[in-house]
């Protein structure tokens, strides 16, 4: 076992502040790495120690492992910690970071490769008997087989792209009339994004949800599960709110989902945290999807309902200690849902809205979280992902994070730029979502833009019509006692001004 001292955290913003809070917890220094663009962000100023690699472009910052690696033998760093996104699922980094004589807090290189190509993940999984979704076992070589399958399990399917994620080569195809054009797109748009046009075709389930499971390995062997998380509520293939556990999945299925993810994992050695993603259609039946070799954005609700934290665990699995939870340690307790707070104007497609955080002040109280990485009078940089904030809320059940989570969007103050928090606050409110009746299609169900629009306030409109007939009570040398008669009574409790700063 190597005890770690010194950990270089090879990312930006909220996680990279995460990870630093619960390595200073344990004891250990923490390096930041930082582009020209991050030189005032909170987490270089938290860290023990931060060095400049590049200029604002994450191709010439962030993505340079061999900049990363430099700057942790000057510094005598032991470990390397991805947070997630830029190079955590890089499996050519974590392989030069070994080679360096560094430990790479993440899985083994050959486990991220394994899992970064979806078919390849397919074929692992398969030695385990999980449930697949209907299609082809390979990458399409030949399209006129490859129509024959798709007729055979039915339209419509899908087009995906063996690697990478993101929603990025992928293609619904509603008929055979449409497949040469889609199948075009889709190899057009797996190698513009991922430099690999390899395609495969699934079956298309109609009413998806997307739900995850939690596992942790330690290099021993020992592999647990800690449930599940919601993650269907969606705009362009990308998760907007997740929950801890599912409203829908019964202990048996929960069971059932748990036992295949961590046969996933076991497929490919896996230690480390990593995240099992399943497609469940309507009738509570569901199949494997991928898996993502890292920390997920969405891991605190987990650590909300299980009290593990995810990022030391990582860190004891990666000095080679063994696992000191089992599963039968482990039980839900409560309720835990968060919304990623975007720089994005769902009024306008949920396009990006960078701009200075004139005013920034975030939600507090009982069962309250924001991970964040900004404060009041900060940018948002144009180069990296809008995300500002992660809000979490936690209650002993559903309707009371949900409540709480209401409560704290309402609280939470940000000016100077559009953002997520009134369409989380509107799925939040609907229906569909408190009955968990809901499915990845939820955006295109349910959601325009006119919903955000604000409603006529009946107690401002009462004060506005008592102040224009004082006005003209005034103008008109009425008395005022006479203009008071004349107009609806006010109560002091309507006077109230409800906060709600969303711009």
């Amino acid at each position: 076992m190597r005890p770690i001292k010194k950990i270089l955290i090879a990312n930006r913003g909220e996680i990279a502040l995460r990870v630093m809070r619960t390595a200073r917890e344990m004891g250990i220094a923490t390096v930041a790495v930082y582009s020209e663009a991050d030189r005032h962000a909170l987490h270089v100023r938290y860290a023990d120690e931060a060095v400049c690699i590049g200029p604002a472009a994450s191709s010439e910052s962030y993505l340079r492992g061999d900049k990363i690696i430099d700057v942790c033998k000057r510094l005598d760093v032991d470990a390397i910690h991805p947070g997630y996104g830029f190079l955590s699922e890089n499996a050519q980094f974590a392989r030069i970071v070994r080679e360096a004589g560094i430990v790479f807090i993440g899985p083994s290189p050959e486990s991220i490769e394994v899992m970064g190509s979806k078919l390849a993940a397919k074929h692992a999984a398969a030695q385990y008997n999980i449930p697949m979704v209907p299609g082809t076992p390979d990458a399409i070589t030949d399209r006129g087989e490859a129509k024959q399958i798709a007729s055979q399990i039915g339209y419509p399917i899908l087009i995906k792209a063996s690697a990478g994620g993101g929603g990025k080569g992928m293609r619904i195809v509603e008929n055979e009339a449409e497949f040469d054009e889609q199948m075009d797109r889709a190899v057009s748009e797996a190698i513009s994004a991922f430099g690999d046009g390899s395609v495969f075709i699934e079956k298309y389930v109609t009413s998806p949800k997307h739900i995850e499971i939690q596992v942790l390995g330690d290099q021993h062997g020992h592999i647990i599960h800690l449930f599940e998380r919601e993650c269907s509520v969606q705009r362009r293939h990308q998760k907007v709110i997740e929950e801890a556990p599912s409203p829908v999945l019964t202990p048996e299925i929960r069971e059932a989902m748990g036992r295949c993810a961590v046969d996933v994992a076991r497929s490919c050695g896996y230690y480390g945290a990593g995240t099992v993603e399943f497609i469940v259609d309507d009738q509570l039946n569901f199949y494997f999807l991928e898996m993502n070799t890292r920390l997920q954005v969405e891991h605190p609700v987990t650590e909300q309902i299980t009290g593990v934290d995810l990022v030391k665990q990582m860190i004891h699995i990666a000095e080679g200690q063994e696992l000191q939870i089992r599963q039968e340690d482990l039980a839900i307790k409560g309720h835990a849902v968060e919304v990623r707070v975007y720089a994005e104007d769902p009024a306008n497609g949920f396009l990006p809205d960078v701009g200075t955080l004139q005013t920034y002040v975030r939600p507090q109280g009982n069962g309250v979280r924001v991970d964040d990485g900004f404060e009041q009078g900060m940018e948002i940089p144009i180069h990296y992902d809008p995300m500002i904030a992660k809000l979490i809320t936690y209650g002993h059940a559903r309707t009371e994070a949900i409540e709480k989570m209401i409560r704290a969007i309402d609280e939470y103050q940000i000016t100077g730029v559009q953002t997520t928090l009134p369409f989380c606050r509107f799925v939040l409110n609907h229906e569909a979502f408190r009955s968990g009746q809901f499915d990845t299609h939820f955006v295109g169900k349910y959601f325009t833009p006119e919903v955000l629009q604000p409603a006529s306030d009946p107690a401002a409109a009462e004060l506005a019509a008592l102040l224009t007939a004082h006005l003209f009570a005034s103008s008109n040398g009425t008395s005022a006692a006479t203009a008071e008669s004349a107009t609806p009574t006010v109560s002091k409790s309507n006077w109230k001004v409800n906060r709600q700063i969303w711009r």
